[in-house]
């Protein structure tokens, strides 16, 4: 097996199917799932994150998969945990001769594993810099001196265009507080082909509100109250937002169930579209997305997806 074998990467939206598919897929040429997902690393978090493990059974046998489970809920994970332990899995899998097929919705660590560089790993903010193209140099100097970030430190502002770019790194951490970048640290740039599912809106809103329903019947609550009784604080069960904040905020009573239900379901829509609108910025820096057409049967899909991939595969083969 090539010393770097292309990532096969099925990205989308919550609700939109992705787990079901790359297990298929998986299924079909020998794959291994790496998770691209930044709250099902954590134990005993199995409803509120989604990660369908019965999913990982298909015709009777197991998809091995990586990056699930691995830390206790309570934790703190960023993306640059996620690229170390990323890569010991990927050495894994290679060493295995298996594919490696990356399942996610968290673009951000999607992103870094396409770009490698840290400073690659923060997107590309079109309207700031159209904004920030306006000013001078020295205004932009002594916005930048103005500013403050955990990047002000490190940044490089020794040309207009990397003093851009510094304010756009740094207005993003600061927009996005829950994000750790570790600056002194570069990581490989997968070489990888990207595909990727977008249900139309009323589907997608949909499925999700069917699932919330689901999720609850299934024991999200318990789930969370279990987490509380172990000794995990509410601030740090807030901090993983979505149906661990609410939730802990219903239990804890902040809100009535009827509020954090009617809560929850519209950020879950809100967190969905804000995945695609990173997917589509992703795709403004240059990262192509081979859009999968809902309407499809399964079978067309995961067929498209493994021509693509052995084709994409086989014109790197040189290359690597």
């Amino acid at each position: 097996m090539s010393p770097e074998t292309p990532l096969l990467i099925i990205l989308g939206p919550t609700a939109s199917g992705k787990t079901r598919l790359a297990t298929q897929v998986a299924h079909e040429i020998g794959g291994e799932i790496l998770s691209a997902d930044s709250r099902q690393v954590y134990r005993q978090m199995d409803i509120g994150t989604g990660k369908d493990l019965e999913e990982y059974i298909v015709n009777g046998a197991p998809v091995p998969y990586h990056l699930i489970n691995i830390r206790d809920a309570g934790d703190k994970y960023n993306v640059n945990d996620f690229q170390h332990d990323f890569a010991d899995s990927y050495q894994q899998i290679r060493t295995n001769e298996r594919l490696p097929i990356v399942c996610g919705g968290t673009g951000f660590y999607l992103y870094a594993l396409l770009k490698g560089h840290a400073n690659d790993t923060v997107p590309v903010n079109e309207a700031l810099r159209k904004e920030l193209d306006l000013l001078s140099t020295g205004q932009l100097t002594a916005r930048f001196q103005a500013s403050d970030s955990r990047y002000h430190a490190l940044a490089d502002i020794s040309t207009r265009k990397r003093l851009i770019r510094a304010l756009e790194i740094a207005a993003y951490l600061n927009e996005h507080s829950e994000t750790s970048i570790d600056f002194g640290t570069e990581s490989i740039a997968y070489p990888a082909v990207i595909f990727g599912l977008n249900p139309p809106v009323e589907t997608r809103r949909e499925r999700i509100s069917k699932r919330l329903s689901i999720r609850l019947k299934l024991g999200l609550i318990e789930e969370v109250q279990n987490l509380l009784n172990q000794g995990i604080t509410p601030d740090s069960l807030i901090y993983y937002g979505l149906e661990y904040k609410y939730v802990t905020l219903y239990l804890t009573g902040a809100m009535t169930f009827e509020e954090m239900h009617s809560k929850l379901e519209t950020e879950i829509h809100r967190f969905a579209k804000r995945q695609m609108t990173f997917f589509r910025k992703m795709e403004k820096d240059g990262l192509k997305i081979n859009w999968i057409a809902d309407e499809w049967s399964e079978s067309e899909k995961i067929q498209f997806i493994i021509a693509h991939y052995r084709e994409f595969k086989s014109g790197n083969a040189g290359t690597m």
